[in-house]
């Protein structure tokens, strides 16, 4: 019988957690014999469960046996091996011991003396990442700028947008929100757009750019250019622009050098969301893909994506941390201390929109020292080159086309439609990824690009092998195959009726 649980014990949490370890091992060692994508119907769970909590104690063994006959079942597997879906959320050893650290410590880190070390470890991890990636010095904390973690990409945008906000305004008065223009591609992240809405910019100025085609979905800068000078023509004020390293639709890449000297050239902050891509550029190879940040005003990936770091936690770093503060600093008389007030620290919730924040450079930190800077460039490569191997593979078969060349480890392709019927191949294509994903036994998603209904593999769950890829290809070969059969015939039957 397990003893009565107190609200912390020592040797109660050694117990108990060393049976939750187990069976999160477990869950990783059997999670292929899951179904990748979740196949419960809407509302499963609530037939399940009691209406009320339980007025009286149960055991962790009841919970557990809960959890792998109720709740696996109405989970996606992100860390699957055959997941390919959206972009990768890493999941890892290091990071998971970082994470139970973290939980294990339990402090609330919103200014320096609430827990010094947590303050100084995330400046320090983000000095380590930013000359990972060889970001301009004036993003490293020892200047003016410096390293925060968000929760997420789409909170760094927002509290930059904020921040480039209030300081335009604190030019041209406040009453002139109402010209302030906010610029990106139509390929940009949908959260730009969310924190636009969340500042207060006008919804009638924000430009979505439309991307080129023919630059495999980059901004020209010749774009923007005539945006911006057009708006100013008529009197607004571009103040924010928002590039991308890695789009979600295509992995595409902005030319960051052309698009920030239009941007310093009208005063505008020019931001760069590399939420995913980021962390390839770790690799000497791929730095060339961030050539020009040195233009940027703020910089943005996401570790919890491709660097083996549990979500959640999105590294921003801005050249002008007085920006932030300014904007996002207040100073209850509750939170003052003699560290503060003197200016010798960093308070990191002047720099995030909540006050409460966890102690998430731990997890960092120890990603990058148990595999450090060589291993983990390998674990990227490796991901990249399984990508390769896709790619390849999709271009061996003459039913399906690549649509956009791969960058990095997504590869966009389709299913052709048959000759002289261009209008049946996006219901082809949607059908098909509908065929795939109710198989279990992989999860790619879709997008949109030119009006063409495309599918997306991402290789970067870290289990991943190049079996993976293998079977993953043979069961979309198969289920096409079956598409095609049921076309034929569906066309035959057309047919017949027509001559009827």
């Amino acid at each position: 019988m397990e003893s009565e649980l107190k609200p912390m014990d020592a040797e109660q949490l050694r117990e108990y957690g060393h049976k939750m370890v187990d069976f999160i091992a477990d869950y990783y060692k059997n999670i292929e014999n899951f179904p990748v994508l979740s196949q419960v119907q809407p509302g499963y769970l609530r037939k399940l469960l009691p209406e009320t909590a339980p007025a009286h104690s149960e055991t962790l063994q009841d919970i557990l046996e809960d959890v792998q006959t109720k709740i696996l079942p109405g989970v996606t597997h992100w860390q699957s091996p055959d997941y390919f879906a959206y972009f990768p959320s890493n999941s890892s050893v290091a990071g998971f011991l970082g994470e139970m650290l973290s939980a294990g410590i339990s402090m609330v880190g919103f200014s320096w003396i609430t827990s010094p070390a947590a303050t100084e470890l995330e400046m320090i991890v983000l000095d380590w990442l930013a000359k990972a990636l060889k970001l301009p010095d004036e993003f490293l904390s020892t200047g003016q700028g410096g390293g925060v973690i968000q929760g997420t990409a789409s909170e760094a945008v927002l509290v930059v947008l904020l921040a480039a906000r209030d300081k335009v305004l604190r030019r041209v008065g406040k009453d002139a929100i109402g010209k302030l223009v906010v610029y990106c591609s139509d390929q940009t992240h949908s959260s730009l757009q969310k924190a636009c809405q969340i500042g207060g910019i006008h919804p009638e100025n924000f430009r979505m750019l439309k991307a080129d085609p023919s630059r495999d979905y980059a901004l020209s800068p010749d774009t923007l250019s005539e945006a911006v000078s057009n708006d100013m023509a008529t009197g607004l004020i571009p103040f924010f622009f928002c590039a991308t390293i890695g789009t979600t639709s295509s992995t595409a890449v902005d030319p960051l050098l052309a698009l920030g000297k239009i941007a310093k050239s009208n005063s505008m902050w020019f931001h760069v969301d590399a939420a995913y891509a980021g962390s390839a550029c770790i690799c000497p190879e791929n730095r060339h893909f961030i050539n020009g940040v040195e233009e940027v005003d703020s910089f943005n990936m996401n570790a919890h994506k491709w660097f083996l770091t549990n979500f959640d936690c999105s590294a921003l770093w801005v050249k002008d941390r007085s920006a932030l503060i300014q904007s996002l600093s207040t100073n209850p008389e509750y939170l003052k201390n003699k560290a503060s007030q003197g200016n010798l620290v960093v308070d990191y919730k002047d720099w995030q929109i909540p006050l409460g924040r966890r102690f998430r450079s731990l997890k960092l930190w120890m990603v990058l020292r148990l595999y450090g800077l060589e291993k983990l460039q390998a674990y990227i490569r490796n991901h990249i080159e399984l990508a390769k191997l896709f790619e390849e593979l999709v271009a061996q078969d003459q039913r399906f086309e690549i649509v956009t060349p791969r960058k990095f480890s997504l590869v966009c392709f389709r299913l052709l439609p048959p000759p002289s019927n261009e209008d049946y191949a996006n219901k082809l294509n949607h059908d098909l990824l509908d065929s795939v994903n109710s198989t279990g036994k992989l999860f790619i998603s879709h997008t949109i690009l030119s009006d063409r209904y495309i599918l997306r593999f991402v290789v970067g769950a870290p289990l991943t092998e190049e079996r993976h890829i293998v079977a993953a290809w043979k069961v979309l070969q198969d289920e096409a195959a079956t598409l095609h059969i049921c076309m034929s015939l569906y066309k035959g039957w057309r047919e017949e009726e027509e001559e009827e």
